[in-house]
């Protein structure tokens, strides 16, 4: 099959299609899905209220939760949660020391782009020794989750990782899903080694979220947890909102790429394909002002496609999420994207930096042919963490601020107190609240 990825020209149709967004929790629950809840649990329950049952076990049996399920979810036995320094240094030495030197060259690149972004204290003092200001000050600990399973992503790691010690955070941990065999990948072990991570715990899933929001006698608890996951992650990363601060939700990928008559096909095809290769729920969808680049580029995707490992999931990719939507500009492509707001936004045009401007609403805009996305996944530098779904509406890429946290300074000076305590008293009548206008005119001698 050549035409893997459809085109489409009528806007109306591709608004309720590829550009048509459905929330991360309104995915279908499939009967594979719905076996292994009722494997594990011996009833059948919605996601929601397995997550739901598993906090509470973590929350009121700590470890013993967690070894428990270890066992009935990954099918996995450990005897230590934590990973042990002869475990770490045995993924290292399994690890091809060329992949080691491009985890160091990923971290440093990261971390030489965050040390970039300014995160001071400032305080304004005024003649008459009055003051305002913000202390700026890291969050004590961060739990990272770091997906296992069969395709680990340590470059995501790094990219959570690093701007939380750029950001000042003195304690750092891991929790990762044990294979069947009691071991998280190795690579996600280097991974914390490469940027000096003080623990990786052996445990996945909703109960990882439970440890790092709740602590167990092993797992401490933490400030914030970051870091991606599947939907059982995200619930009950919702779920620990409020015990603990969390990063986001962040549901499946997406790219979006703009593309003239200048752009080359093939990278455009090469652009949507390493998209849609990472989950089937991947949405990889091109905007171009040229009916006949839309068509060359289905043909390159249908080329490309077959030599590609991943090509199931890409062709489901495809399928569900995936097209070529013609415009009749410029401007109206970014007008789609703005309303798209996708996490990533290739700008494959002439002179794209001219149009950088135009982009409202985007995690990451890679500008111009020589910026591929999947370059910025892993070495460029910014993190390749965005929000998705839609949220880079009001959501930013994880960065420093993320792990800081801000406390007011207020110290005004006689006069300021004298000047504006009646303004304040005002307000403060008026929301009924006196005892707050009594205290505020007691300061001033106002009564």
């Amino acid at each position: 099959m050549s035409e893997w990825i459809r085109i489409l020209e009528d806007l109306d149709a591709a608004r309720q299609t590829v550009l048509k967004r459905r929330p991360w929790d309104e995915i279908e629950i499939t009967p594979a899905l719905q076996a292994g809840i009722a494997r594990i649990f011996g009833e059948p329950l919605s996601p929601d209220q397995a997550v739901e049952r598993i906090l509470s076990d973590v929350r009121r049996s700590g470890d013993a939760a967690l070894y428990d399920y270890n066992r009935r979810i990954d099918r996995a036995t450990v005897d230590e949660l934590r990973a042990g320094e002869d475990e770490m240094a045995e993924a290292w030495a399994r690890t091809d020391p060329g992949l080691r030197d491009a985890l160091v060259t990923a971290a440093a690149r990261i971390r030489a782009f965050h040390e970039k972004q300014q995160h001071q204290s400032w305080v304004d003092w005024d003649d008459e020794g009055g003051a305002l200001g913000q202390v700026i000050r890291p969050l004590a600990r961060v739990g990272l989750y770091a997906p296992g399973g069969r395709a680990p992503y340590p470059s995501s790691l790094l990219m959570a990782a690093v701007p939380a010690q750029v950001a000042g955070v003195p304690e750092i941990v891991v929790a990762s899903p044990p294979g069947p065999d009691g071991r998280i990948a190795d690579l996600i072990l280097v991974a914390a080694q490469v940027v000096g991570i003080d623990a990786v715990y052996k445990v996945g899933g909703a109960q990882a979220i439970g440890a790092l929001a709740y602590g167990t006698e092993s797992v401490p608890r933490v400030d914030k947890i970051a870091g991606p996951g599947n939907l059982f992650v995200m619930l009950a990363k919702r779920r620990v909102y409020g015990q603990v601060d969390i990063d986001g939700l962040p549901g499946p990928t997406e790219t979006l790429v703009i593309a003239d008559e200048s752009a080359d096909p093939a990278l455009v095809a090469a652009d949507v394909l390493a998209q849609a290769e990472h989950d089937v729920l991947a949405s990889p969808i091109c905007i171009t002002t040229s009916a006949t680049l839309a068509q060359r580029v289905q043909i390159e995707v249908g080329r490309q496609i077959e030599a590609l490992e991943r090509a199931e999931i890409i062709k489901q990719a495809l399928r569900g999420q995936g097209g070529i939507v013609v415009v009749e500009d410029l401007p109206q492509a970014l007008e789609l994207a703005n309303e798209y707001a996708p996490e990533h936004l290739c700008l494959l045009v002439q002179d794209a930096w001219s149009w950088l401007g135009s982009v409202r609403n985007a995690g990451g805009v890679f500008v111009g042919e020589t910026s591929s996305e999947a370059l910025g996944d892993y070495v460029v530098g910014p993190s390749h963490i965005m929000p998705t779904g839609g949220t880079a509406r009001f959501g930013s890429p994880c960065n420093v601020w993320d792990f800081v946290k801000l406390t007011s300074i207020f110290a005004p000076a006689r006069s300021t107190v004298e000047a504006l305590s009646d303004a304040a008293a005002r307000l403060a009548d008026a929301e009924g609240l006196t005892a707050h206008a009594a205290a505020i005119r007691r300061r001033a001698n106002l009564d």
